[in-house]
């Protein structure tokens, strides 16, 4: 028998070390995979964030109407017709280049009068034409309300104070809602001895942001500029957050 040449006896020796190699590696995966799984489970928790804060408004948004009344239902269409026209060019003389004013709503019906036991009757026609003006401008409020009223305007229906852009707004409170949640889940898990591992679910369950109504009636006749003063709006937000807790290693 010839002899087994070095070169040879190497080759042997890798052969019978891969396959150990391998071994090895399979058991140590094994045991880490059989750790994982005899582990506690995460536990998911469930919070709740709030938060509150007051901005400014940028803009309002004014109700009005011309309201005629006449005998005859072609006459108070009439009236309307030109006092509205009115109404709406002193507007724009007043807000300038780009005011935004739009028809709200028109009705025209009759005015009826009743007696004791005796059919109703027709006793005169009222139309009623209702204009929404955007006013980019706060100071230009009272400016507005008092062309409007000198112009045929005789009610003004509501005065609402908003937020045009509200992506900053929603974004802040929406930011400090899910800090607040955050914070709660921290505390959970830190009382339970363990720690936030991971967020499953974000969901903003309620927002809210109101505007500052105020109706108000006025005489048509009015000198004296009427004050009209902005105040704060509250937005609001509430973000629900499910998060898993596991036990400290």
């Amino acid at each position: 028998m010839s002899p087994i040449s070095p070169s040879h006896l190497d080759r042997l020796r890798r052969r019978r070390t891969i396959p150990v190699l391998l071994i090895i590696t399979f058991a140590l995966l094994t045991a880490t995979a059989c750790s994982r799984k005899g582990g506690p489970a995460p536990t998911k928790v469930t919070v709740i964030g709030d938060a509150t804060i007051n901005a400014s408004p940028d803009a309002a948004v004014v109700v009005l109407s011309v309201v005629t009344q006449a005998p005859q239902a072609v006459t108070s269409q009439q009236q309307n017709a030109g006092k509205t026209g009115d109404v709406i060019k002193a507007v724009k003389e007043t807000l300038g280049a780009g005011a935004e004013v739009k028809t709200n709503g028109y009705n025209l019906q009759p005015q009826l009068s009743f007696g004791e036991g005796k059919v109703p009757k027709i006793g005169g026609y009222e139309t009623r034409n209702s204009l929404t003006v955007t006013i980019n401008d706060l100071a230009k409020v009272g400016a507005v309300i008092d062309a409007a009223t000198r112009a045929g305007a005789n009610s003004i229906d509501r005065i609402t104070f908003i937020i045009k852009d509200r992506s900053t707004v929603s974004g802040q409170v929406l930011a400090e809602a899910t800090s607040e949640a955050m914070t709660k889940a921290r505390s959970i898990a830190q009382a339970m001895g363990g720690r936030v591992a991971r967020l499953v679910e974000e969901q903003e369950v309620q927002t809210g942001m109101p505007g500052a109504n105020e109706s108000m009636m006025f005489d048509a006749n009015t000198i004296r500029e009427t004050p009209v003063q902005a105040g704060p709006i509250k937005v609001s937000s509430r973000v629900q957050l499910i998060v898993e807790v596991e036990a400290q290693p």
